[in-house]
């Protein structure tokens, strides 16, 4: 997990940040960012692709990597946003909202299968949050952060259950959007089928 990380360090970088979001295909609320830069030479045991970890190991890695790090970021983009600008420009935006709040300013990123508005010069990695433990890092950040949104969200608008979901289209959040209606925290561009067939049921 520290093969591209080792290579940048002997060719002199300093701060290496990696960068990944969660909540791409979520139906509802925004999506997140995280960007992380972390110690030269540290490595965590157990970090991995956030997806792979369960929520409790997620939680107990979130805090291991929020005092480790030298720096971390955050971005948020709202699903009105995503609406506006489509998801892809949106996750982008997120990781650029994320970067920006780094200091020092990392002089190189390492980015999951992604690019950011930036002069820093960066990699792609596909799979990057699985082959790289400064995006893994940031995985975990970013899907702890939004999984404690999805539990705020859910007091606001406890009949779509969110806590439970997430956001993402399972068979639930579908059948709820079809009853309620879609709640201003939806995004309304990755509904048309649902409410398509909501409209049928009447």
């Amino acid at each position: 997990m520290l093969d591209y990380e080792r290579e940048l360090w002997e060719q002199g970088y300093r701060h290496i940040a990696g960068i990944d979001e969660a909540g791409r295909g979520c139906l509802l609320g925004d999506v997140v960012a995280a960007a992380v830069v972390l110690p030269e030479g540290l490595e965590i045991p157990g970090v991995d692709d956030s997806k792979k970890l369960s929520a409790k190991k997620r939680e107990e890695l979130y805090e291991l990597i929020m005092d480790k790090a030298v720096s971390v970021g955050i971005g948020r983009v709202d699903a009105q946003t995503i609406d506006r600008i489509n998801i892809k420009q949106a996750a982008r935006l997120a990781m650029k909202l994320a970067l920006e709040q780094l200091t020092p300013q990392p002089d190189y990123l390492l980015i999951d299968a992604e690019k950011v508005e930036s002069p820093i010069r960066q990699l792609s990695i596909i799979q990057g949050d699985a082959r790289s433990q400064s995006i893994a890092a940031a995985s975990i950040i970013a899907k702890v952060t939004r999984d404690r949104l999805c539990l705020e969200w859910d007091m606001q608008y406890p009949e779509y259950r969110i806590a439970v979901h997430k956001g993402y289209a399972t068979k639930e959040h579908r059948a709820n959007i079809k009853e309620y209606g879609p709640c201003p925290l939806h995004r309304r561009s990755f509904l048309s089928n649902i409410l398509a067939e909501q409209q049928t049921l009447f």
